[in-house]
């Protein structure tokens, strides 16, 4: 883990662009995100909030720009070289295996600190067990946070469509990421359900994981993040806190749509 000085923010984003068949998703994005804060992107549907989600995780490839993760640069690199610096994600839909069990799904997040040969696993050596049992390990520490150690050898597919949700982010913890990508995780939740997510995401940055997220449940992202990211057609409409946000006319005419306030 690269340590950073105080002034350092874990992630940099600067002029990013991405563009698909001449329309402009992504119109020259810069912010910054400090290690230890929790983040949301919010805008109106359109504004490019997943294509800077995909840009970030390599999905994408921006045609400019720079993406800085403690301090390494990290534009063009491919998904699985980005997870292993640090970030993790999950999906505005489902990507769990149905048929295998929860914390079968929640140990795939692990598969990028294993260091065993397909060889020694083939032949089941020692210290692929042994492996086997620290990954294991980490995964149940990640069910743990997310509330569904009791899960762990349930069928997937069998959850109620709320724990699913628990698991993918489960599973992301799993790889023990320093920044999280939360796409729309409470949407399809009910208030009792985004609730507890509030909390959650409470108890993932207070483990030692940066946050950002995507999304559309306004009451959450006003209650549980430090700062907010406008984004509006490609480009950065306001950035600041919570309260900076709600007063901003900009973001009320571009988003909010009229004075509103929302309970914490």
């Amino acid at each position: 883990m690269n340590a950073l000085s105080p002034s350092t923010p874990l992630l940099r984003v600067e002029g990013l662009e991405q563009s698909f068949g001449g329309v402009m998703a992504l119109a020259g994005v810069s912010f910054q995100l400090d290690e230890g804060v929790i983040q949301a992107v919010i805008g109106p549907n359109g504004a490019g909030k997943t294509t800077l989600f995909n840009a970030l995780c390599g999905f994408y490839r921006p045609s400019a720009g720079s993406i800085r993760f403690a301090g390494q640069e990290l534009r063009g690199l491919p998904p699985y070289r980005i997870a292993a610096h640090g970030i993790a994600r999950t999906f505005q839909n489902l990507q769990l295996f149905f048929n295998m069990t929860v914390i079968e799904n929640v140990m795939v997040g692990c598969h990028l600190r294993a260091r065993t040969r397909w060889l020694a696993a083939a032949l089941r050596l020692p210290q692929v067990r042994r492996e086997e049992r620290q990954l294991r390990q980490w995964a149940r520490e990640a069910l743990t946070l997310c509330d569904l150690a009791d899960w762990a050898e349930q069928s997937a597919g069998a959850l109620p469509y709320g724990l699913m949700k628990r698991v993918e982010i489960a599973r992301a913890l799993a790889a023990r990421p320093r920044l999280l990508l939360l796409d729309e995780p409470a949407a399809g939740l009910n208030d009792t359900e985004t609730l507890a997510l509030r909390e959650l995401i409470a108890r993932i940055r207070a483990s030692g994981v940066t946050v950002l997220l995507v999304e559309h449940h306004m009451p959450l992202v006003m209650g549980v993040s430090d700062r907010l990211l406008v984004l509006d057609y490609g480009s950065v409409l306001a950035e600041g806190a919570p309260a900076e946000i709600q007063a901003d006319p900009r973001v009320i005419a571009a988003y909010l749509g009229g004075a509103v306030h929302y309970a914490v």
